[in-house]
């Protein structure tokens, strides 16, 4: 498994410097990885362009704004880059070592962080300035604003997309079937294996940022509805009400990020039950990973 980290800032910088409307190309093919992972399985009827805007997180296209290049300058000079494929090295080097035989990883893995937007809340609040995406196998998209938390763990969010691109090159994920038992324990078995590579710290904040009586609520909520299939039902499950009302999705009553800490229990109680690792249990199915943590009733 080769992983390339795309020099994005360079051509980010270049970008910027283009009329408006020469942007949206500019940043296509910058983005023609991600495009052409997305085609690979059958996503590539949603132009990354319209991704990159629809959500408001990805940095304006539009007008001149002194923060966005002073912000890539920030994340160069910060080694970002270099943090990234530092924490990726290491990360695909304990994939190798511990996934089963047999299981397929991506011939080439191309990296491509991409500034955020500094007035998206969900992305510098809720997110703490930086979120990714590695369900396409072959691409990780990685956005990011310049926050102390961005900064320190942009690079055990890679390891963490890694996981779900190896993932999701054995998984099926088919948008119209997938449940929310796939989705926590892909989140959670993904922070599992930060953990394992570098420690509690590494992990996103919003992991471990429910405790007590709210995770053990969340984690009812979610058990109860691990049936649930769909895509535009499972973002309440997984990210929490907020966010799923910014996608237009009805709330669940979670708090942000509810998913992700209530995988990490799921996981955690799986590898204890059958002695596996986050790296080793990468393919497994979710049923499987959810009978050995106890969750009762799941078909998922």
């Amino acid at each position: 498994m080769k992983i390339v980290v795309h020099d994005t800032a360079t051509a980010m910088l270049e970008l910027l410097q283009l009329p408006p409307q020469e942007r949206p190309e500019a940043l296509r093919t910058l983005l023609a990885p991600l495009q052409e992972a997305m085609a690979a399985v059958g996503a590539g009827e949603v132009d990354v362009v319209q991704m990159h805007t629809m959500t408001g997180s990805g940095f304006p296209l539009d007008g001149e704004d002194p923060r966005l290049a002073a912000a890539v300058r920030q994340l160069r000079d910060a080694g970002v880059w270099e943090r990234i494929e530092q924490c990726l090295a290491t990360a695909a080097e304990r994939l190798a070592a511990e996934i089963p035989a047999g299981t397929r990883t991506p011939d080439t893995v191309h990296v491509l962080p991409v500034l955020g937007n500094p007035d998206d809340h969900h992305l510098t609040v809720r997110s703490s300035g930086y979120f990714g995406l590695g369900g396409f196998p072959g691409a990780i998209h990685l956005t990011i604003w310049p926050t102390d938390i961005s900064l320190e763990r942009i690079g055990h969010a890679a390891a963490h997309e890694l996981h779900h691109n190896v993932r999701y090159a054995n998984v099926v994920w088919n948008p119209a079937t997938v449940t929310v038992g796939e989705q926590v324990v892909a989140e959670g078995l993904a922070e599992a294996f930060v953990r394992d590579l570098a420690g509690e710290h590494a992990m996103a904040p919003w992991t471990t940022g429910l405790k007590g009586k709210g995770l053990d609520e969340a984690y009812a909520k979610i058990v109860g509805g691990i049936d649930v299939a769909g895509m535009q039902n499972l973002t309440a499950y997984v990210h929490g009400d907020a966010t799923a009302e910014l996608m237009g999705q009805q709330p669940v009553g979670l708090a942000d990020f509810a998913g992700y800490g209530v995988g990490l229990r799921i996981a955690d109680a799986h590898t204890a039950a059958s002695g596996l690792s986050a790296a080793a249990s990468v393919a497994l199915p979710p049923g499987e990973v959810l009978a050995h943590a106890g969750v009762p009733g799941s078909t998922a």
